[in-house]
């Protein structure tokens, strides 16, 4: 079983490279400009990686990736502290998978070239493995080197933090992640209907197939709220947890008398 799944994960980055490949002949409308689509994200949010395992590759279907400049800011929750140091919502191997993605967009800059990777390590978060991020060089055919080097000279420590103060520069700011962010208006937790938002935002006179479709009422009338990783856990589920555990404690309290 658990060489089957190791199968279908390499299946699915190769049938993503492929995808990659065939975006790539697609050639741009004269009059069109590009809808900024920018996800700030943390590496080991399941919401997070979920949104770019499953979501995000439909950029590649048909032709809406000829619409979109895609950018990824590995970053998230992480919280600053003293001496250029922080730490990262889900511990240390978050803080070094942040790192390491960052990394990969410096030494691939071009889309095609990093996200098959992110895809990769984020599609091991989802299956409990993360840990063998390496092992996604291997599948994608990638030189470890550029990678490794950038996150031991340093430069991925300024990656972060570059990265850091993009996130703490929005606005409004983020509250969760994924946040994702199109054209400056970010989607709050709407954010798995981002194809619409996207085709609704395009300007230019050669719609893609993928928005044909849509109708863009269905953007307001259609709002789902989706889970996300909190950066503060909100007062209601404080009040809700609080509540749960007076009303536990009190019926111990009850029986053992």
């Amino acid at each position: 079983m658990a060489a089957y799944r190791r199968w279908v994960s390499v299946l699915c980055c190769l049938s993503l490279l492929g995808s990659f490949a065939s975006a790539s002949t697609t050639s741009l409308p004269s009059d069109s400009r590009k809808v900024s689509l920018t996800l700030y994200y943390e590496s080991l949010c399941p919401y997070s990686a979920n949104f770019i395992v499953n979501y995000l590759p439909k950029l590649f279907n048909e032709d809406l990736i000829s619409i979109v400049d895609l950018r990824l800011v590995p970053w998230g929750n992480a919280k600053l502290k003293g001496n250029d140091t922080f730490d990262c919502q889900h511990g240390p191997t978050e803080c070094l998978l942040n790192t390491v993605e960052a990394c990969a967009i410096d030494a691939w800059p071009k889309l095609n070239d990093h996200f098959p990777f992110i895809y990769c390590v984020e599609n091991l978060e989802l299956e409990r493995k993360p840990l063998e991020w390496e092992s996604c060089f291997k599948k994608l055919g990638l030189e470890s080197k550029p990678v490794n080097d950038c996150y031991n000279s340093g430069l991925g420590q300024k990656l972060d933090l570059q990265y850091a103060a993009e996130t703490s520069a929005l606005e409004p700011p983020h509250t969760y992640v994924p946040w994702v962010v199109v054209d400056g208006q970010p989607l709050y937790e709407d954010y798995e209907n981002y194809i619409s938002y996207v085709c609704k935002a395009y300007k230019g006179a050669n719609m893609p197939k993928a928005c044909s479709g849509l109708t863009f009422n269905q953007i307001y009338n259609r709002k789902t709220i989706h889970p996300v990783c909190y950066k503060e856990i909100p007062p209601s589920t404080l009040s809700s947890r609080t509540i749960s555990t007076v009303m536990s404690w009190i019926q111990k309290i009850v029986t053992s008398m």
